[in-house]
């Protein structure tokens, strides 16, 4: 059990399988209205470290590593958007969670959609962290494209992810925060890391937008959005430009980012 910033966080497990063990932060009251933080590809849940310190103390907080992510294990050949809301979702049934608003950075914000989909009765909002709005990863992708993308990943992973990471700091970003962040992602366990961004590159966002009922606000950094994402995507996800750092901003400005989830709580 540890506390921060007033907050008493326990670090848990749930066992989902013989081949899969997800491990997650708990913290706030039992009772409180409960807030799932999914962390983005090659990232994991202590990203949300002190954007939970500065959550409302009755928010009950729930920050999921997801498989082979942070302290997350799994032997599994799936690696899915879906699977991996699986994961989460073996989290919300062993805190016997009734209704949540599920939130999710990159990545994140693709699986959390899943568990949208995946639990209509028990999610009532999904928030994305500069997620969901990059037209070259997230609308379902022709073979040709997809193969392109993630034959880049196979051929030289290391450069791959560096462009990953440049591709996401807008001008001005700290050279020191890009290289960290490269190190960070770059060291994604393996094959998990790159079947992960396979399986991202062939999700259909589309079609995952087309039967989620539930409201979806998108918080993302201004620099990185294109107008053709604004027009595509506009009439189905509310989507709010914040200047708040890089695409990894929940980092970088944990207060801010808190105090956006706070107001997204039902």
């Amino acid at each position: 059990m540890t506390t921060t910033s007033g907050r008493t966080s326990k670090n848990l497990t749930v066992q989902r399988s013989d081949h899969t063990t997800i491990r997650y932060t708990a913290s706030g009251p039992a009772d409180g209205s409960v807030l799932v933080l999914i962390h983005g590809w090659g990232c994991d849940r202590g990203d949300f470290d002190e954007v939970t310190g500065h959550l409302p103390e009755n928010a009950r907080v729930l920050a999921v590593d997801l498989a082979e992510h942070g302290a997350s294990r799994s032997g599994r050949n799936v690696w899915t958007m879906e699977e991996f809301a699986r994961d989460v979702a073996a989290v919300l049934e062993a805190e016997s969670v009734a209704t949540a608003v599920v939130a999710g950075h990159s990545l994140g914000a693709a699986v959390a959609v899943e568990v949208a989909r995946l639990l209509p009765g028990t999610v009532s909002r999904v928030v994305a962290l500069d997620g969901l709005h990059y037209l070259s990863l997230f609308p379902a992708q022709s073979e040709e494209r997809a193969e392109a993308l993630i034959g880049g990943f196979r051929d030289d992973f290391p450069a791959a992810v560096r462009g990953l990471v440049e591709g996401g700091s807008p001008a001005g970003t700290e050279p020191a925060l890009v290289d960290a962040y490269f190190e960070k992602m770059v060291a994604v366990r393996q094959p998990a890391g790159l079947r992960a961004m396979e399986g991202l590159v062939r999700w259909d966002m589309d079609a995952a937008l087309r039967e989620t009922k539930q409201p979806i606000t998108v918080f993302a950094i201004r620099d990185l959005v294109a107008r053709e994402a604004l027009d595509r995507y506009g009439d189905r996800l509310d989507i709010v430009l914040v200047d708040l750092g890089s695409h990894h901003f929940p980092v970088e400005a944990p207060e801010a980012t808190a105090h956006l989830l706070a107001d997204m709580r039902s």
